[in-house]
């Protein structure tokens, strides 16, 4: 009769979901591209009042703790983005953002800001992907 019981439990909570699933694992992404020089300001202007529509996409794709930061090298502005995906399916997360007509309209805004590093620009895209070489928690 306890194990019948124990069992019972265990499928209520489940199925009522008491339990969740375990989170799927973290995969960290980083890239880089350049931003025109005579952009600054509006870019630093366009992400100081991101759009609500567009921040409940990026959640929406399993993207968290999202990050943008700018640096100069060599008398030139460089944009490293880092983020962590928590989906289980990336490339149907971006497409799913890519569709979304807001998030269009907002990069209408933002990638002409921006400057392709080469390796991004021969494939049609803005951000240039980074390696991972280390990770400490």
């Amino acid at each position: 009769m306890k194990v019948y019981l124990i069992v019972l439990t265990a499928v209520c909570l489940v199925t009522f979901g008491c339990v969740s699933q375990p989170p799927a694992a973290v995969k960290r992404y980083a890239s880089i591209t350049g931003l025109k020089p005579d952009s600054i300001q509006v870019y630093k202007n366009l992400h100081a009042h991101t759009w609500p529509a567009v921040l409940k996409k990026i959640r929406e794709c399993n993207i968290r703790n999202y990050s943008i930061y700018i640096k100069e090298i060599d008398g030139k502005p460089y944009l490293f983005s880092y983020f962590e995906y928590t989906g289980n399916d990336f490339n149907a997360d971006m497409k799913k953002m890519a569709a979304d007509s807001i998030t269009q309209k907002w990069w209408q805004k933002t990638d002409p800001t921006q400057s392709p590093l080469p390796d991004a620009a021969a494939k049609g895209k803005i951000w240039s992907n980074m390696e991972e070489i280390f990770h400490t928690n």
